[in-house]
């Protein structure tokens, strides 16, 4: 009786771990309808996710973010990203990057980590549905998003951003990242988190897959539009 009684236990404590949510922050999202909204797309490449946002919204003041993003190539778009600073940086056939891919997993004490900025002058609004995910932030809501990201930053002794890494012929520039890479805190629970801040409910545990990420952006998305319509019923 112990031993089922005492598994009975673990399984509970697991299953409340996998599906702990962060919840949300309704003073932040959703927008008011009287809001005028800044819209964050959410890009999937199959395990991957990254964030496209406005750059003139990412450019705005003079922290070390902003003096980052206004020294990038033309693009009307950035890509935002975070992950292991090797394996995030290095391309190639996954296949043939499977040890660095164990080592960025499992290494104890985690990794150094890297913040990816990119130009794009593609509206993301382009991409197949299959592979983005979309939500309007209130004006507040993107600013403490925003803030989330730079604070991924680490900084040099004069306030600016510290550049890891650059690839040959690629306008993507990798900045070095405070945080840690490793299995609890991976590519995907970051981008989690970032929109956490920016107001919306998110998952924890269950942030380790981008499929999950995905979920809960068309659920904040499909709950504010309803919202939407409630208001403009009454």
């Amino acid at each position: 009786m112990l031993i089922r009684w005492s598994l009975a236990v673990l399984i509970g404590l697991l299953a409340g771990v996998w599906t702990a949510q962060r919840p949300g922050d309704p003073a932040l999202f959703p927008a008011a309808s009287s809001e005028t909204t800044i819209v964050v797309h959410l890009i999937d490449n199959g395990f991957h996710t990254d964030l496209a946002v406005p750059r003139v919204a990412l450019a705005a003041g003079d922290d070390a973010l902003a003096q980052a993003v206004r020294a990038l190539p033309p693009g009307d778009w950035v890509r935002v990203g975070w992950g292991d600073s090797v394996f995030y940086v290095e391309q190639g056939a996954i296949s043939g990057r499977l040890p660095d891919g164990a080592r960025a997993f499992f290494k104890p004490g985690g990794n150094p980590s890297v913040v990816m900025v990119d130009p794009d002058p593609v509206d993301p609004a382009r991409f197949p549905e299959t592979a983005r995910a979309t939500v309007a932030l209130s004006p507040e809501g993107f600013a403490a998003l925003r803030k989330r990201v730079a604070a991924s930053l680490r900084l040099d002794k004069e306030g600016r951003a510290v550049v890891s890494a650059q690839r040959d012929g690629d306008d993507a520039v990798f900045y070095a990242s405070g945080e840690t890479f490793w299995v609890g805190h991976l590519c995907n629970h970051w981008t989690a988190e970032v929109l956490n801040a920016g107001g919306l409910s998110m998952p924890m545990a269950r942030s380790l897959t981008s499929g999950a990420v995905m979920r809960a952006v068309r659920q904040a998305e499909q709950s504010a539009a309803e919202l939407d319509l409630n208001d403009a019923g009454d």
